[in-house]
């Protein structure tokens, strides 16, 4: 059995990069791309026109398009375009939202809750991969499950799923992972500005609670501002710090998947980074020292999210729905155990402040 079979542990193998390596893909034209990049689009306009005039989560809408045209991934002539929106536009989203996040904000947030931040982020992926032989789930599943709960909802699962990759977590759970995440963060918007206003909380807290525990970027922040002006400002600096340890949970992720997926035999991990997670921290960095304007920010942070839903639209595309159809209710026992422990957590530290 070759190396590349045993699960060799590549701390930088995102995307299947290794693999990619050993056996290179078949060279296209720019015109090979067009028919994917095109109903990908398509799509994706349609589901942002949805999101604008119903009030839905775009993030839903575009997984629901998604599938709703997977059939047009039977084509071959759609899969170069559908591979470079799942992955390349993925990649420079994640560059982008680094424009968001600078250095203030997480000084900002304070020692004490910048500390229960990560606290609540790495138990959550924990008791959530701990739990999942309880549910007789795999533990990868539930990695994934447990490190987009923790850190930014879909756009977190679709990076850990391109570091885990397919050969660990098919398509279609994948997919059902997006559905349930992104379920979960539309129920929790509605529902955890009520209950911190039923606890009692004040506007710190309930900002606190908010922004560490609703999956979501927009929801998080959405959510926020609907319990209070000084609540949605405390979210939004909770949840950009959350977004800003999207790096740092890669290369944990990319570790252990490299020290579990051998044979107990001593392999060298190298601990070079993907050039995306390098640009999204470089942005970052930039903006703390020199001030990106604000105009600039906002065109990045408006590509990043029109770049992420071309991503989750062209992976709901490339699913199976037949295979989803197999999914037990289990495969929601993940997220499930992860929302809750970030709610009962994120809760358990507000209360601290």
């Amino acid at each position: 059995m070759k190396l590349s079979e045993q699960g060799w542990p590549m701390a930088a193998d995102l995307y299947g990069e290794m693999q990619l390596e050993a056996n290179p893909p078949a060279r296209h034209r720019w015109r090979d791309y067009l028919p994917g990049i095109l109903v990908t689009t398509i799509a994706a306009l349609a589901a942002a026109w949805l999101a604008d005039h119903y009030a839905a989560p775009i993030v839903l809408m575009g997984l629901l398009i998604g599938l709703a045209l997977s059939f047009l991934s039977q084509d071959k002539r759609t899969h170069a375009g559908l591979d470079l929106m799942s992955q390349t536009a993925l990649r420079i989203g994640i560059v982008l939202v680094g424009a968001r996040i600078t250095a203030e904000q997480l000084a900002e947030l304070g020692p004490l809750p910048f500390a229960l931040l990560v606290l609540i982020m790495l138990a959550v992926i924990v008791v959530t991969v701990a739990a999942a032989p309880l549910f007789r789930q795999d533990k990868q599943a539930a990695l994934l499950a447990g490190g987009a709960t923790a850190i930014c909802g879909a756009s977190a699962a679709l990076a850990l799923y391109s570091l885990i990759g397919d050969k660990r977590i098919d398509q279609a759970r994948f997919t059902l992972t997006l559905v349930g995440i992104t379920v979960a963060s539309a129920l929790a918007m509605t529902l955890y500005p009520v209950l911190a206003a039923q606890l009692g909380l004040t506007d710190a807290q309930a900002g606190f609670l908010i922004g560490a525990s609703v999956h979501d970027v927009a929801q998080a922040i959405g959510g926020g501002f609907s319990f209070s002006q000084p609540a949605g400002e405390v979210a939004t600096i909770v949840k950009l710090t959350r977004v800003a340890l999207l790096a740092p949970m890669l290369m944990l992720v990319a570790l252990w998947l490299g020290h579990s997926g051998g044979t107990g035999a001593k392999t060298r991990i190298p601990l070079r980074l993907p050039w995306f997670i390098i640009g999204f921290l470089g942005l970052a960095a930039i903006n703390s020292l020199v001030a990106i304007p604000r105009p600039a920010q906002d065109a990045a942070a408006t590509a990043a999210q029109a770049l992420l839903l071309l991503a989750i639209v062209a992976t709901a595309m490339k699913a199976r729905l037949h295979l989803l159809l197999d999914q037990g209710w289990r495969s929601f026992a993940p997220i499930i155990v992860a929302t809750l422990t970030g709610f009962l957590l994120s809760l358990a530290a507000a209360l601290l402040l």
